[in-house]
């Protein structure tokens, strides 16, 4: 798991479109990378639009005009393992303003340590872990969460971002 303080691994992976992204390419920016289990199910719809909904005060506190983040901005890059086509669908449907990012073989995902054991309605089983990581413009981790209220997330988020002068 990537600790606050630690230089964030950077990885390229591909958009909805099937343009490469890496994160390295977002230096300057604080970014903002959140991994949640799959597309279109009720926990990471909330979280997914959680963001959306929030977009206009993220936009505003990373002094960006839209969805791709000027230096200085605040850039949101939602990763899971599904595919391009379901991250394209995904994003249409709910309207969501951020880049969604596809790791169908989980390297990064686990890399930045998103992947655990998990517990759901007594069935235990290896899966997607929902963690949100701020990222600071010189590539350190600032902020790790690991206990995320979906339908707040956004908020709790940009309050951080707040706190650390981000």
């Amino acid at each position: 798991m990537i600790e606050t303080g630690q230089k964030a691994p950077d990885f390229t992976l591909n958009d909805s479109e099937g343009r490469p992204v890496a994160l390295s390419q977002y230096r300057g920016s604080t970014v903002v990378v959140y991994f949640y289990p799959k597309d279109d199910t009720p926990g990471c719809t909330k979280e997914a639009c959680s963001f959306r909904d929030n977009w206009p005060a993220i936009v505003a506190r990373g002094g960006g005009a839209g969805g791709e983040a000027a230096a200085g901005g605040i850039v949101v890059l939602g990763i899971s393992a599904d595919d391009e086509a379901s991250h394209r669908a995904f994003a249409e449907k709910y309207d969501l303003p951020f880049t969604l990012l596809s790791d169908p073989e989980t390297k990064v995902i686990r890399q930045w340590g998103a992947w655990g054991t998990k517990n759901m309605y007594g069935k235990v089983f290896e899966g997607i872990l929902r963690y949100t990581y701020i990222v600071d413009g010189e590539g350190v981790v600032r902020k790790v969460f690991k206990k995320v209220k979906t339908d707040e997330h956004a908020r709790e988020v940009l309050d951080a971002i707040t706190e650390l002068g981000l």
